[in-house]
């Protein structure tokens, strides 16, 4: 297997640590807009190095993409970017005949007089718009496999398979201790899309009813973690997995909820309030004359670089799925997690535990493509494939799940 990673900011780069430890594919090409962060991220692998090269890419430009898949004889593209750039990345690959993966999906839009009742365009909804032409292409489109969408709904698949024989609710739950010495406010994930998915209308599935919208960050409730985190208030949140499951698991309902905090919820309202969520450029007066500055990357070059600070994070990150319902003709309730201590991937693989919950899994994905235990065509969700093998892979890397009966 030769994979084109683009993308090397701090999911790239624990990426490209995680998977020089192992040897199911070829070669990586790390590419980056910023061809310094590409260099560095091969350079810090040392002697494992000589598996990887670095390249410049725009990741905007679908001719440039398809360019580097050809002169690199790359046959998958692992998406490590932000949402803003997944279909021209999706749309090269599909062009040059190679397999995609990503850890996010294309971008929502709301519902022109009814955000808050109704779905616009829904996140992922252009991929699946084109999923039979990549069917017909005989191209597996592996998308949002990352840790949440991604290890979250393996753990969705498994626990129906095997955990019960009717779901009630199908939830994920994610919750943090994590702290930051040295700054008041600083995001353990890209701002960008944090901004993006908690202030878009948070997404809830129902039978019956299928996709609807509320506001965000509704519905609170206290979830209590494992391995010492503790109870979290978590509201709703717009995210993949909502999308995800429904397409392929039977559950009378289907949620997201993320566990922000009072202060974190406080920031986003504010930064709405003064429209510094936007995306579209205003125009902003410098030195150099009339600048076009987009609110949103103004306020991700104010904060801290996430990839950055490990070094000064403490605490635990738990990314799980809760899951209600019957077995047996009894109820059931569980929770299905994978727990990540900052302190032991910094001290293992240099990569704060965020970023490197996310990356593990799209690695454990690409080796199992590879030895053909995970295969198809067309767009395909984590929830299409055998649970069990990424499971065991995922133990097999060090760092195993859990699951607590509620």
């Amino acid at each position: 297997m030769r994979v084109l990673l683009v993308g090397a900011g701090g999911v790239g780069t624990a990426i490209t640590r995680i998977a020089a430890r192992r040897p199911f594919f070829e070669h990586m090409t790390v590419a980056d807009f910023d061809p310094a962060r590409a260099e560095a991220a091969v350079a810090a692998l040392g002697e494992r190095e000589n598996r990887f090269e670095a390249v410049r890419l725009d990741a905007s430009d679908p001719a440039a993409v398809r360019a580097v898949l050809a002169a690199h004889r790359c046959d998958v593209l692992l998406n490590a970017t932000d949402p803003r750039f997944v279909m021209p990345l999706f749309e090269a690959a599909l062009a040059q005949g190679a397999h995609y993966l990503d850890m996010a999906m294309s971008l929502s839009r709301p519902h022109p007089s009814r955000p808050y009742e109704e779905c616009g365009v829904k996140l992922g909804d252009a991929q699946f718009d084109r999923a039979a032409e990549w069917e017909a292409a005989g191209l597996l489109a592996l998308v949002g496999m990352g840790v949440e969408p991604g290890l979250a709904d393996v753990f969705a698949r498994y626990a129906s398979d095997e955990l019960f024989d009717e779901i009630e609710e199908i939830g994920i739950r994610d919750g943090a201790d994590l702290t930051v010495e040295g700054y008041d406010f600083a995001p353990s994930f890209s701002i960008w899309t944090t901004i993006e998915e908690c202030l878009n209308p948070p997404v809830v599935y129902e039978e019956g009813r299928g996709w609807f919208t509320t506001v965000p960050f509704s519905e609170p409730e206290v979830f209590d973690f494992p391995e010492g985190i503790g109870p979290v208030e978590c509201v709703n949140v717009e995210h993949e997995e909502v999308l995800l499951v429904p397409r392929w698991l039977k559950a009378r309902r289907v949620t997201f909820k993320y566990g922000l905090g009072d202060e974190f919820i406080g920031v986003l309202r504010t930064l709405h309030k003064l429209g510094l969520d936007r995306t579209d450029p205003v125009s902003v007066k410098s030195g150099g004359g009339d600048a076009q500055v987009s609110p949103r990357d103004v306020v991700a070059a104010c904060l801290p670089d996430p990839a950055g600070l490990g070094d000064r994070m403490h605490g635990r990150t738990c990314a799980g799925t809760w899951v209600k319902g019957s077995k047996d003709g009894k109820p059931r309730e569980v929770y299905l997690y994978h727990v990540v201590d900052n302190q032991w991937s910094m001290r293992e693989y240099g990569s704060q535990a965020v970023v490197w919950q996310t990356a593990i899994n799209p690695v454990a994905a690409l080796e199992l493509v590879a030895g053909g235990t995970w295969g198809g065509a067309g767009v395909l969700g984590p929830e299409a494939m055998p649970p069990r093998p990424f499971l065991d892979l995922l133990t097999e890397y060090g760092t195993p799940w859990g699951m607590r009966e509620q």
